[in-house]
């Protein structure tokens, strides 16, 4: 997977699959990554020291009125505040454009 910051910088990382429960929870861990889906340290791609090698995330849905699905996104392994900080900017980012394109449905 590849995210695109703002000034054109790409993001490079994988991810490996841990649980997946249909219409419940997905669970799944990031590892950064070169162009090719090499293993690197994020360091080598920019980003702080600190910044975990590996990230596991929980995502959890649920449904609310209205016929409309609550989604819960859950990071371990965050460090320190610079690092969250960081991946809540570009998480907000990918969730604003998921919003962008489900709301054209």
């Amino acid at each position: 997977m590849c995210m695109r910051s703002r000034d054109n910088h790409d993001f490079y990382n994988t991810w490996s699959y841990r649980k997946i429960v249909p219409n419940q929870l997905i669970e799944f861990v990031l590892d950064w990554a070169d162009k090719d889906g090499n293993r690197i340290d994020p360091t080598q791609m920019g980003l702080p020291p600190g910044m975990p090698r590996e990230v596991r995330h929980v995502i959890t849905f649920k449904t609310v009125a209205g016929n409309k699905t609550e989604m819960t996104v859950t990071e371990y392994g965050y460090t320190s505040d610079e690092v969250m900080n960081l991946s809540k900017a570009g998480l907000e980012e990918c969730l604003d454009k998921m919003a962008a394109i489900f709301g054209k449905a």
